[in-house]
């Protein structure tokens, strides 16, 4: 299988998806990066790991359609199998969506279809929760939506601060993902 990561950001989830391909605990060839933001610290992460990066910025469109067009055809050369965004803030077209129906996944720090956005962990300490997770779902036309492939629950701490339950948050994603890329191939 043929992975492509779409990642906007750090890059942790990259590196955990790059670590468990290398340590064969995915059954996947880990094909190429797309970044929309060349500052972006994955970009470091994946020419450190030996990863082609293709670097599409959307102000260089005039359109999101021809933002998608680029990156579409830029994926051509490969022949991708799944898409994993880790951080992509982008919404994909029903277009692209459609192109790529079912093979489009996403992961979420939260227990979808609780706490949508881009601010799940803070909105779930805001909300005092008891307790909140992390969702791998498919991509679908809507905002982090899309048929569930693993949830995990973790406990909200009374403790916890928003940087204390991120860091938890993300060692749970580092786990999950690549248990739902397993699941689904």
């Amino acid at each position: 299988m043929n992975l492509a990561i779409f990642a906007s950001g750090n890059g942790s989830n990259f590196t955990a998806l790059v670590k468990a391909v290398k340590e064969k605990k995915i059954k996947a060839k880990f094909v190429v990066l797309v970044c929309d933001k060349p500052e972006a610290f994955v970009v470091k992460r994946a020419q450190k790991a030996k990863i082609t990066v293709i670097l599409v910025k959307r102000e260089d469109f005039a359109s999101r359609a021809d933002f998608e067009a680029a990156i579409i055809q830029r994926l051509g050369n490969y022949k991708i199998d799944l898409i994993a965004l880790a951080g992509f803030m982008r919404m994909l077209s029903p277009g692209f969506v459609k192109l790529y129906r079912n093979r489009i996944i996403n992961i979420h720090p939260s227990l979808l279809p609780a706490f949508k956005g881009a601010h799940a962990i803070r909105d779930a300490i805001e909300a005092k929760v008891s307790f909140t997770g992390v969702t791998v779902h498919f991509v679908d036309n809507q905002m982090d939506h899309g048929p569930a492939i693993l949830q995990k629950q973790i406990k909200i701490k009374r403790t916890d601060t928003l940087n204390s339950l991120e860091k938890r948050i993300h060692t749970l994603e580092h786990e999950l993902y690549p248990q739902a890329i397993n699941k689904i191939f």
